[in-house]
């Protein structure tokens, strides 16, 4: 297993109780949930000072209020966890791997989701009724793309999964990761336990195996970000329950379990499928690479 995976490693001279208060997996999860949430009161009241939260305000500022609580505690509350307590460089997010990494991540995103709307549309299931090239896309694109993607990737893949890996290895922090990822939209609107159980599977481990293999947060957030931008800015499929306005005015047909029902095409077995297939695909390459971390008991042999 190469050095370099494990992106944080407790240091030896750091006092006993240091290590299990400060500095032990769970400490570092609880001390950055407890940031994530005290800095998503403080920006809710910010956005709130504004004005931006209000009935009568704009749907540009409603999303930019959105897009502050997804994404500001979220970053404030990693960088203070990984320059102030495991005191180290931010090397995941690097902006030198947005590029090459990133630009991936977005085009693998939009080839995936293309994927799972052709193979719907060739079984009847999609149907573009015309396009709306006037849709105010902005929006959508700040909340659903870069906040989702961000945010998201920031505190499941960054913290749960990297954080978990630490401690219980890679195959446990897989497992725990994705069942969080499903559980985290349970709460969204038409959300069932199949739309739940079909994102952990799909989206929960793929991203969680981008991670393992590319050891860079962009490369899940470009597609993270590309994939719910396509599934409601492009082709008009609610977004995880959440109504989107298109550039292709769409509806689906046929039972919930082909389409996704009101929940969007994710929850389709199509696009299951297709996570599967290429969740199996990252594991061999993570396998070949040793890019699995073994539990932190074994590595201590």
């Amino acid at each position: 297993m190469p050095a370099n995976i494990i992106a944080f490693t407790a240091p030896p001279d750091a006092p006993g109780w240091q290590r299990w208060l400060v500095l032990s997996p769970a400490a570092r999860i609880v001390f950055f949930a407890a940031m994530l949430i005290g800095f998503g009161m403080l920006v809710h009241m910010a956005m709130g000072i504004l004005g931006w939260t209000v009935t009568s305000a704009s749907p540009l500022q409603h999303a930019l209020a959105t897009l502050s609580v997804q994404l500001l505690p979220a970053l404030a509350g990693y960088l203070i966890l990984v320059r102030l307590i495991e005191r180290r460089r931010v090397d995941e997010l690097a902006p030198a791997d947005i590029p090459v990494l990133g630009t991936a991540g977005l085009m693998a995103g939009a080839v995936m989701f293309s994927l799972v709307v052709a193979v719907l549309w060739l079984v009847g299931s999609y149907h573009v009724i015309g396009t709306n090239p006037y849709v105010d896309w902005l929006p959508a694109v700040l909340v659903a793309g870069i906040g989702a993607g961000i945010g998201e990737e920031i505190v499941v893949r960054g913290v749960l999964f990297r954080i978990a890996e630490e401690g219980l290895g890679s195959w446990w922090a897989l497992v725990i990761s994705a069942l969080f990822f499903g559980a985290a939209h349970l709460a969204n609107p038409a959300a069932t336990l199949w739309s739940s159980a079909a994102i952990a599977i799909s989206a929960g481990m793929l991203l969680a195996l981008v991670y393992a293999v590319t050891r860079s947060l962009w490369a899940c957030i470009g597609l993270h970000a590309a994939w719910n931008i396509m599934q409601g800015t492009v082709y008009g499929i609610p977004v995880s329950g959440t109504k989107a306005n298109g550039w292709l005015v769409s509806h689906r047909t046929g039972p919930d379990w082909l389409s996704g029902g009101a929940f969007g095409a994710e929850a389709s077995v199509v696009a299951l499928a297709l996570g599967l297939i290429l969740s199996l695909i990252l594991l061999v390459i993570a396998l070949r690479r040793h890019s699995l971390v073994p539990p932190a008991w074994h590595r201590s042999r």
